[in-house]
C-alpha cells in the first residue's frame, strides 16, 4: 500500500522559513518523480514543485521559484520542501504526491498523495 506522510507544517511570520518533510513507503521510491502540491482555503489543489527520480531535475511553479527548494533522499525514502521568504499567499495545506505521468497541457499527473500538513503565514 502506497503511503505518503507529510510533516513540518506550522504557523510562521511573513519572511520566515519552514522545511516540510514527506516519508514514503509501499513502493519503489527511487523509481518515481515526486511532487509537492498545495491547496489554499476555497481554492483547488495546485502544483508547487517536482523532483525527478535521481534528484538532478527540479521544476517549480513561478510564484515559488527562488524561494522554495525541493529535494529528496532516496536512501531514506524522503522528500523535502525548503520554504523561505514565506508570504501570506503561501498559506495552504501542503501535500506530497507521487507522479504517475506527464501531460503536455497540464504538466505532472499524480496518483497518490498524503493527508497534508498545514502551513499558515501570518503576522
Amino acid at each position: 500500500e502506497v503511503q505518503l506522510v507529510e510533516s513540518g507544517g506550522g504557523m510562521v511570520q511573513p519572511g520566515g522559513s519552514l522545511r516540510l518533510s514527506c516519508a514514503a513507503s509501499g513502493f519503489t521510491f527511487s523509481m518515481y518523480d515526486m511532487s509537492w502540491l498545495r491547496q489554499a482555503p476555497g481554492k483547488g489543489r495546485e502544483w508547487v514543485s517536482t523532483i525527478t527520480t535521481g534528484g538532478a531535475g527540479t521544476y517549480s511553479e513561478d510564484s515559488v521559484k527562488g524561494r522554495f527548494a525541493i529535494s529528496r533522499d532516496n536512501a531514506d525514502n524522503m522528500i523535502y520542501l525548503h520554504m523561505t521568504s514565506l508570504k501570506p499567499d503561501d498559506t495552504a495545506r501542503y501535500y506530497c504526491a507521487r507522479v504517475s505521468g506527464y501531460s503536455s497541457s497540464v504538466g505532472p499527473q499524480h496518483d497518490h498523495w498524503g493527508q497534508g500538513t498545514q502551513v499558515t503565514v501570518s503576522s
